[in-house]
């Protein structure tokens, strides 16, 4: 857009670096604390180990997650549509404080969690995709994510919102999570509702109810030859949701 400016001016054209309109896309990220690599036992017997991604593993991420995006049930589609765009967002810097786990079994990606902070004091759920099937990986990693939130970060608030059917269930009906009024709130998803846990009602039963749930707790003390064993991203041989 041009307007005639409503004064003379010496200089009509100005060069700008690159550099100097970067930080006004990119934003400053907050000063967080990473997420702390841990372990959890699943039902199935097998131990989930869960870290942080690395930037430098994002495009092996899209590449999977590309093909979640022609899978046409249970609304995969849209769901790793999204989850393509949050990890590229993440990986181009075009995503405000972005955090992301995966979750490892036998040295191979089992499943993911991401979300982003909109301040101290909320955590924004954005997805959580499993690729093994049974254990309840998606439980397990719903659990690690807002673990991080309330535990890890001591953040106040912890917004979800979902796609699917079964999403539903796990997070919000489950979890017997209030909403609040809609549309006047509404989560960055397609301006959906927003499921929300305080601090307070994650201390007074969702905390024990996700353990339960997933029939053990987080644990923090990892052995080295798991962490080892799972520095590289080796993704499933095949697409199973």
């Amino acid at each position: 857009m041009r307007l005639e400016p409503p004064v003379p001016v010496s200089r009509e054209e100005y060069v700008l670096n690159v550099r100097d309109i970067e930080p006004l896309l990119q934003g400053y990220p907050m000063d967080t604390k990473p997420w702390p690599d841990a372990t959890i036992k699943l039902r199935t017997g097998k131990t989930m180990y869960i870290r942080a991604a690395r930037i430098d593993e994002a495009k092996t991420l899209m590449s999977y997650v590309r093909q979640v995006m022609d899978v046409e049930h249970d609304f995969y589609d849209i769901v790793g549509a999204r989850v393509y765009a949050e990890i590229l967002g993440w990986y181009r810097k075009r995503i405000k404080d972005p955090y992301l786990m995966v979750g490892m079994i036998d040295g191979k990606l089992a499943g993911l969690v991401n979300g982003r902070l909109m301040n101290e004091d909320i955590n924004i759920s954005l997805h959580t995709m499993t690729f093994e099937r049974g254990g309840r990986l998606g439980a397990a990693l719903f659990y690690c994510k807002a673990y991080y939130a309330f535990e890890i970060l001591g953040q106040k608030e912890f917004w979800s919102t979902y796609e699917s059917y079964n999403g539903w269930r796990i997070g919000f009906l489950g979890m017997a999570a209030p909403s609040y009024p809609w549309p006047d709130v509404q989560h960055e998803l397609g301006g959906a509702r927003v499921y929300y846990i305080t601090r307070k009602y994650w201390d007074q039963a969702v905390k024990k109810y996700s353990e339960e749930l997933v029939g053990d707790a987080l644990n923090f003390d990892v052995p080295d030859e798991i962490v080892k064993a799972n520095q590289e991203l080796v993704l499933p041989d095949d697409v199973t949701v």
